[in-house]
């Protein structure tokens, strides 16, 4: 197969076409590992409450790849050196950041591999193509774990202002038609440039960078922590942790062979072997949600009934509160959901929980996006604003949330 036939190109609905860049590139999103990501949906259960947010993490990977494209122009067009090969790796890292997650990723996490959370398979999957493409993604994994010795590299790809944030954002309020989290992706990308091998944003950029911090803040709210979304991820995590304790009691549950596997086996990130990996590629959303469709007919109360919740978006309720809901509260309903149901205080937990939620548009503990200033001084985004909102933007702000069945609000 001759090299030209492999430089392809994206339709994709946001930025029209996208090139595949290199023929290197084109062999990693044919591999199987990556073509998994088309099954696992970007955004969770999140389309219980946006019919349309159903794109998929193949679909960010590549907007992310394409933001990259179009800051390695800028760069160089502002005189900034980067080889053919730190292109490349910019590439591959980007287009490779996601590749850990497994369907609904923090359900997952939460419940069945508790102990590797999904940055940690990434490499795993990144270091198994190392080896699988001769060592050609050495310094991509370089750059990814931040032992590059030039740190706008991993900037772009990691920090409060990288590529992954500018097409997530972008895309989820695309596809969810949250309009509050659209961004001007394209001026904010022209706005940047390298001092010290250190990314920075020129002054002008200053409202752009404003814009893009609210628009994260609003899109957690109104969708990555939207209380519906909330609590079908919530309710998919007690479903999977549900389903994980009868299995370890001897009860069958049934689900296909990968999911088995991991609700069976206790992985840790030490143990991770390539059998594991292996298996976890064969993992994603069809897995999960053709279990919740059997298991909705389970002889276990607790299993059917949460399951049915997820399928059948028959959620439960949930308040949200500025201030800690009273334990009386949650002690009283459990009381009469047990006296209900027959089940025990333990197994009232599956259905009636409290928790929090947090959510902080910018952080001062992370590094800052620094601002390049006229005189050529450089300082925190913050202390450049003259706006007062972004020092607001900078506090984390935590809400209390209770769920509970909806029968209970009936009474």
């Amino acid at each position: 197969m001759s090299n030209t036939n492999k430089l392809k190109i994206f339709n994709d609905p946001i930025y029209g076409f996208i090139t595949i860049p290199d023929t290197l590139v084109y062999d990693l999103i044919q591999h199987p590992y990556f073509q998994r990501l088309r099954r696992i949906s970007q955004m969770g259960l999140s389309y219980l409450v946006y019919p349309g947010a159903h794109h998929t993490r193949f679909h960010h990977a590549l907007g992310a790849m394409h933001m990259m494209q179009k800051a390695v122009e800028v760069l160089r067009f502002k005189e900034v050196t980067i080889s053919k090969d730190e292109e490349n790796a910019l590439y591959i890292a980007i287009l490779l950041h996601d590749i850990g997650h497994g369907p609904f990723s923090h359900a997952m996490e939460h419940s069945i591999v508790e102990e590797v959370n999904h940055e940690a398979i990434s490499l795993l999957f990144m270091n198994k193509l190392n080896e699988e493409f001769g060592g050609r993604l050495s310094l991509a994994i370089q750059v990814f774990k931040g032992e590059y010795h030039r740190k706008f590299m991993l900037q772009l790809i990691s920090s409060q202002l990288d590529m992954d944030r500018m097409d997530y954002l972008k895309r989820d309020s695309f596809y969810s038609g949250v309009a509050e989290g659209n961004i001007n992706s394209d001026r904010l990308i022209q706005m940047m440039t390298v001092v010290d091998d250190v990314l920075v944003m020129e002054e002008k950029g200053i409202y752009s960078i404003e814009k893009f911090l609210m628009a994260r803040r609003l899109m957690y709210w109104q969708a990555y922590l939207h209380k519906t979304s909330l609590v079908a991820e919530l309710t998919l995590t007690k479903t999977l942790q549900r389903a994980k304790e009868l299995l370890h009691r001897g009860v069958g549950v049934e689900c296909s062979s990968p999911l088995l596997y991991f609700m069976k086996h206790k992985v840790t990130l030490e143990k991770f072997s390539d059998t594991d990996l292996n298996t976890f590629a064969q993992l994603d959303d069809f897995d999960v949600i053709s279990a919740l469709k059997n298991w909705q007919y389970h002889d276990d109360f607790i299993l059917s009934s949460l399951s049915k919740m997820i399928i059948n978006r028959d959620l439960s309720k949930v308040k949200l509160n500025s201030e800690k809901f009273p334990k009386e509260v949650l002690e009283d309903m459990t009381t009469r959901f047990i006296k209900d149901h027959n089940i025990t205080q333990q197994e009232a937990k599956y259905f009636i929980f409290k928790g929090k939620i947090k959510n902080q548009a910018y952080s001062k503990e992370a590094e800052p996006i620094r601002i390049l200033k006229k005189d050529r001084t450089i300082e925190d985004v913050v202390e450049a604003s003259d706006q007062l909102n972004l020092k607001a933007l900078s506090k984390p702000v935590t809400k209390y949330y209770i769920c509970f069945p909806k029968v209970l609000s009936e009474k």
